[in-house]
């Protein structure tokens, strides 16, 4: 059976690239040995899986966490949880809801319906690493938004100014240490382009 189901890989594989010329509009010199769609739809009844096109590791995590789940264990959630034969299946866990979107329709089906995995929330996807010229864009808000409540950009050193960014669905608060962005931004003045300059100038900023 094992070396059967090889061969039908095979075939599937050869039929697959077959496509792939005649959709590129590429020469076709022999459609010999390729498995014909009927029979392939046959075997994905089956079993949607039978011929990845998924790496072999990928495959190899799936089967290894259906195992677990088989055993009457909990699904594995974290990095270092449950290891099976070299594979860390909580990171794969993981790592298949942070990258639910990269799956394949069949690969989303498989991990929902045979494991019982759910894609991640937003709230626990990872956030994207802020950078220098947003950071500066936020502190910016901050001393906009404390010159118009003071009417004045005189800050404390150790003055924090809490902010909300996000969009109408997603929103969070911010705590920044304004104080000492503004010393920082009149300390380093010269090195400041002419647009920024002209920025903080607006909201109050005393250059001397």
């Amino acid at each position: 059976m094992g070396i059967w189901l090889k061969n039908a890989r095979v075939a599937a594989r050869k039929a697959q690239e077959i496509e792939q010329r005649r959709a590129e509009g590429l020469p076709v010199e022999s459609s010999a040995g390729a498995m014909t769609r009927a029979r392939r739809e046959q075997l994905e009844e089956i079993d949607p899986s039978w011929c990845p096109v998924w790496p072999v590791t990928w495959q190899r995590c799936f089967h290894l966490v259906r195992q677990h789940l088989d055993a009457g264990q909990p699904l594995p959630t974290s990095a270092g949880e449950v290891v099976r034969q070299g594979e860390d299946l909580g990171r794969w866990v993981t790592s298949v809801r942070l990258g639910w979107d990269q799956l394949s329709g069949v690969q989303q089906w498989m991990c929902e319906q045979v494991l019982g995995i759910e894609p991640a929330t937003e709230a626990e996807k990872p956030k994207g690493r802020t950078s220098q010229a947003d950071k500066w864009a936020m502190h910016y808000a901050a001393a906009a938004q404390f010159f118009a409540r003071e009417g004045h950009l005189t800050v404390p050193r150790k003055h924090i100014e809490t902010i909300t960014t996000g969009d109408g669905q997603t929103q969070r608060d911010v705590a920044l240490k304004l104080g000492t962005w503004v010393d920082n931004q009149r300390r380093r003045a010269a090195n400041l382009s002419p647009e920024r300059v002209k920025r903080l100038s607006t909201v109050g900023m005393r250059w001397a």
